[in-house]
């Protein structure tokens, strides 16, 4: 693939928002307090669910390891963005941005296998209540976890590798607020098809069968639910259950979006909206929707509160 100046260049210049400076310190006090909110919410819950004997349950040990992934998730993207917008150089190095890829690409990898593992979690809680406790033991739950690590950082090992060889060329302007791969695609001057062909068969290999495992198991929790004949037990099942699904259909939504189509139909203006979504705004709300709407850790959290008071 030829290109018009064959400059080579080691760094790139992240476009962002393109906004007005009056919109640019608007959209950095919105981020910041975002971004605070995610860390302090998510910090919490993991802090809460170590120090209370009642929540060491797999749900909350499932959903402490969501909290530890957010706050990696939001750290790698919003601070560079914080930057940017507070500053006029909005560089990057080359080498800067693969590793700001890669680690997308981490956190992106385990949030999918973490929510097919916590619906997984919850089918089994309401399908099969009686064998739970027998099936969701310690060591499962702990393969589990490890096992969802694991792939965060194998999954994107191969597009990053592809990403480090390529050449890239002037102009070194990428059109969005932090390293993606269809923008790191389009300012390369190397022959790049083989690398989206096989970055988008990864994408939807891993998304749609996450994706597919966790409709699945709300799809049989959802008919397990209606066949509880007290409407007490069938709304108590329904309010966990909603929670779960509001947060899985924002982020799936997303996502889907975002990575289940070839790049050459993607329009950047439309994908930097979305980005801010799964990037920004589903993180912050994870922490509310999953454990702080929880009678139980609410509960946790206003007896740490008491205690900290006393102390």
């Amino acid at each position: 693939m030829e290109r018009r100046n064959q400059t080579m260049v080691t760094e790139f210049i992240l476009l962002g928002f393109s906004l007005p400076a009056a919109f640019n310190k608007l959209l950095f006090a919105i981020f910041l307090a975002a971004y605070l909110l995610t860390i302090m919410a998510n910090s919490v819950i993991i802090i809460v669910v170590r120090a209370n004997p009642h929540l060491h349950t797999p749900m909350y040990f499932f959903i402490s390891n969501f909290s530890a992934m957010e706050i990696g998730y939001t750290s790698v993207t919003i601070p560079k963005m914080l930057v940017d917008l507070a500053t006029e150089t909005k560089t990057i190095t080359a080498s800067g941005c693969i590793t700001q890829f890669y680690f997308i690409f981490f956190c992106g990898s385990i949030e999918n296998t973490l929510l097919a593992i916590m619906a997984y979690d919850r089918y089994i809680a309401i399908c099969n209540p009686l064998r739970y406790s027998t099936i969701m033991t310690y060591k499962f739950c702990g393969q589990l976890a490890v096992g969802s690590w694991l792939s965060g950082c194998l999954i994107p090992m191969l597009p990053t590798i592809w990403i480090s060889r390529l050449t890239f060329c002037s102009p070194n302007k990428m059109d969005h607020f932090f390293c993606d791969f269809a923008p790191l695609l389009k300012l390369s001057c190397t022959e790049s098809s083989l690398s989206a062909i096989t970055f988008l068969v990864q994408a939807w290999f891993l998304i749609m069968t996450c994706f597919l495992l966790t409709l699945v198991s709300y799809i049989y929790i959802i008919c397990s639910v209606l066949k509880i004949p007290s409407t007490t037990g069938r709304q108590k099942a329904f309010s966990t259950c909603a929670s779960h699904l509001m947060v899985v259909s924002i982020f799936y939504g997303t996502i889907i979006f975002m990575y289940v189509r070839p790049s050459a139909e993607r329009t950047s203006h439309l994908d930097k909206v979305v980005s801010v979504f799964y990037s920004v705004v589903t993180p912050l709300l994870n922490p509310i929707i999953y454990s702080l709407r929880n009678k139980d850790m609410k509960k946790a959290v206003r007896k740490a509160i008491k205690n900290f008071q006393r102390e």
